[in-house]
């Protein structure tokens, strides 16, 4: 009988508690919802106001969609292009980009690709019919295969994979479309036609709304990273010098977020290539604009670029013994602090004159002097390196003590200069500072014939005004004063 009994456990809950307990869960979920909503609207305004340009890219591309859909809804048209008008709306959203010179290369290699594969197709499609019903999917088989591979294989070559690789790949979609498709129908030549003049409108649509409306060129954006490259590489090697020679204690337990941002700069730099191929590549599209003619050398940027990063490579080495866990006292520091300041603040008025040389577009008068200066500091912190105090000294032992003991009693009342006990790692920590700070002023020199190259290859105008050695040396004051500024401001924040 007890095995026959049941016991069953019975949990009440009044309705009302259940149902407050569910909206509360369901206002939570709300909520949240509405917090990550708000959250990313408010990102995505800031996004615009940063960079209205992205804004009005956005609006070019609606502007495009909606005009090339007059195509799909107006009778006439429609009933001149078929069902084939829907190409050119799809065309329009795989072919404009975020600069003119990216939706011009697009474009044409739309349109050439389609033309092409077209041509080839319809010859294909003339050839098999001619062979019979048994041969005409044999020969469209191989034909296809043919073609397709040897497209696909050109797309590994580096020359047609920079600048018609989307060519190759409308090729191979459009040969397959139109080569499979000439086996049901019969009426191909139209189909082509129709396909073919659908995206060259949608082509000729998005060059013409992307290059009349406030247009975002390719070389301008390609002409300003460059510029601010080279900015942040002065920054960047002008404050670690700065940074590690300084005598303020405050600099090893206080970080600066912004005193950081320009010291890290030249990060950008090494990360950047991608970036400048791909503005060069569709910089060579566009046409003549501003201040850029058509056959701009686009690929010197690129040559400036690799002579950068070359540059920031050591500059990396640099920061990187400066940050290590070996720390150097001031006094083994002192020895080549002034000299290693002056040929940190040399390079980066070099490099801070090349900027003005390339964001002007004017050559300058006084790259020359600035670089024999430069070399002339090189060469100073060269000697002294040569002539650089036997510094590592084991401590004497008890009976050496005596001897020095008695000699320096023994002598003529002479004193004995005082001898700094250094372990060899400071000495080589602090050589190796200078001797990449030798090896970035000869990467500043490779830069500056890259920059005189391109002044050359781009007619750049000698300057008019002759800009005076003081306005250099102020500006490397100015970024002197903002360091010690920083340092002062860190050593009050520990008070």
């Amino acid at each position: 009988m007890a095995d026959n009994k049941k016991v069953e456990w019975r949990i009440k809950m009044a309705n009302g508690s259940s149902e407050k307990a569910g909206q509360a869960c369901m206002w939570g979920v709300i909520s949240a919802l509405a917090f990550k909503v708000c959250n990313f609207l408010k990102k995505a305004w800031e996004l615009g106001v940063n960079d209205p340009r992205k804004f009005i890219h956005c609006l070019k591309v609606g502007i495009a969609l909606t005009t090339v859909s007059l195509v799909y809804y107006m009778k006439p048209l429609y009933d001149g292009f078929g069902g084939n008008a829907i190409w050119a709306v799809i065309t329009v959203v795989v072919v404009f980009e975020y600069t003119a010179g990216a939706t011009i290369c697009k474009s044409i290699n739309r349109i050439c690709g389609t033309s092409l594969a077209g041509l080839l197709g319809i010859g294909v499609h003339w050839v098999a019919s001619r062979a019979g019903k048994q041969f005409e999917p044999f020969i469209v088989g191989v034909s296809v295969f043919l073609l397709a591979s040897a497209a696909t294989f050109s797309r590994f070559i580096p020359t047609i994979k920079a600048r018609f690789d989307y060519g190759a790949v409308i090729f191979i979609l459009t040969f397959s479309l139109v080569s499979v498709s000439g086996y049901r129908i019969d009426k191909l030549l139209d189909l082509a036609q129709e396909r073919l003049s659908t995206v060259i409108i949608g082509t000729i649509l998005c060059i013409i709304v992307s290059m009349s409306i406030r247009p975002i060129w390719a070389g301008q954006e390609l002409h300003v990273l460059t510029t601010g490259n080279l900015d942040k590489l002065a920054n960047s090697l002008q404050g670690c010098v700065a940074q590690y020679f300084s005598s303020s204690e405050a600099q090893e337990t206080v970080c600066d977020e912004v005193c950081d941002k320009k010291l890290l700069g030249y990060k950008c730099i090494l990360s950047s290539k991608a970036s400048e191929d791909s503005m060069a590549n569709f910089a060579r599209w566009e046409p003549a604009h501003g201040h850029f003619n058509f056959r701009h050398p686009w690929r010197q940027y690129l040559k400036i670029g690799a002579s950068m990063r070359t540059c920031a490579s050591v500059i990396d080495a640099l920061i990187g013994c400066i940050n290590s866990e070996n720390k150097v006292t001031n006094d083994v520091k002192n020895h080549i602090s002034n000299i290693s300041l002056k040929v940190g603040a040399n390079s980066a008025g070099v490099i801070r004159e090349l900027v003005n040389t390339i964001r002007n577009m004017k050559k300058s008068s006084e790259v020359g002097v600035l670089v024999a200066e430069m070399n002339s500091a090189a060469q100073e912190l060269q000697d002294v390196l040569k002539s650089y105090p036997n510094l590592v000294n084991t401590p004497p032992s008890h009976n050496d003590q005596g001897t020095e003991t008695e000699q320096a009693s023994s002598s003529s009342g002479e004193e004995l200069a005082p001898k700094i006990e250094i372990s060899l790692m400071d000495v080589i920590q602090v050589g190796t500072v200078a001797s990449l700070l030798i090896e970035i002023v000869a990467r500043v020199e490779h830069i500056v014939s890259t920059v005189e190259e391109l002044s050359e290859l781009a007619e750049f105008e000698p300057v008019m005004c002759i800009k005076s050695k003081q306005n250099i040396e102020d500006n490397n004051k100015s970024f002197l004063n903002e360091q010690k500024d920083d340092e002062d401001m860190k050593t009050l924040q520990i008070v």
